[in-house]
């Protein structure tokens, strides 16, 4: 090669080593942003008093039960974090005939184990849609189930990118659906967790549900807030005992509401 074609591919490696440190650099920035506008949005609620976060203990709760998420603290890295594309940035949720009005069989693959459950699309179409859509998206890969309850009501919530109780994908959809009309939520459960209410906020918390879910792992009665139940759109068909397990393991303050001791980490939803 001569010396002039080799200073060409010299300076063609440069380009292309600056542009990839540049596309990084980006990558970097977008996420940093991200994890501001999460921070300044839970600041924001709680400037007003309203709580943004997922949670799925209503205001008239016992002081046991309703240890808000709100105060645990972000686990979720920079790098762990990616910028959401497909629908987890979409301003608006799925269109509920994705659900097709059918039952649906997903795998929530973790480092515990697979956890195998069947999803309602005919009773709760709008949940069961969403969840679909982020699945397909990967929007769920490599989340940690970021609390456990194990006094009151026996619950693990799971599906929070960032990991806090606090994140979603940008949409929010309601309202509930396929709540149990006497409150009680039976083992194997899966519902969708939501924002609690009072009268005056029932509407915007009844349509407040994301990505995030709960599964019920012991039967457990968890009374209607202003806004009502919660949605249930599926049940376990598999793998309870996983969840079962890191409820025996409790939280990593010993607390009856917290992060799990033993992580949880859901590594993919797979649908069929």
């Amino acid at each position: 090669m001569s010396s002039r074609h080799k200073a060409a591919a010299k300076e063609r490696k440069a380009r292309e080593e600056q542009a990839r440190l540049t596309q990084q650099a980006a990558a970097r920035s977008r996420r940093r942003w991200q994890i501001v506008m999460y921070a300044a949005s839970a600041a924001l609620v709680a400037l007003v008093g309203y709580a943004a976060v997922f949670t799925l203990i209503h205001s008239g709760s016992t002081s046991a039960e309703a240890s808000a998420s709100a105060s645990a603290t972000a686990t979720a890295t920079e790098d762990e974090i990616e910028t959401a594309t497909g629908w987890g940035a979409s301003p608006s949720p799925p269109p509920t005939g994705m659900a097709e009005d059918k039952t649906w069989t997903a795998t929530i693959s973790t480092n515990l184990g697979d956890i195998v459950v069947e999803l309602d699309g005919e009773e709760a179409p709008q949940a069961v849609a969403s969840f679909l859509a982020l699945a397909e998206d990967g929007f769920y890969e490599s989340t940690e189930c970021h609390r456990l309850t194990t006094s009151g009501i026996y619950v693990l919530q799971c599906g929070d990118p960032l990991g806090t109780g606090a994140g979603g994908p940008s949409y929010r959809f309601g309202p509930i659906e396929n709540a149990p009309e006497d409150g009680v939520y039976a083992a194997g459960t899966l519902a969708m967790a939501r924002t609690s209410s009072s009268a005056s906020d029932a509407e915007t918390a009844a349509s407040s549900m994301g990505s995030q879910f709960f599964i019920v792992y012991e039967d457990s009665e968890i009374p209607d807030d202003d806004a009502g139940g919660y949605t249930v759109f599926g049940r376990v068909v598999s793998g309870l005992g996983i969840v079962e397990s890191v409820a025996e393991a409790g939280t990593i303050t010993g607390d009856t509401d917290g992060r799990p001791a033993l992580s949880v980490i859901v590594n993919e939803v797979s649908v069929s």
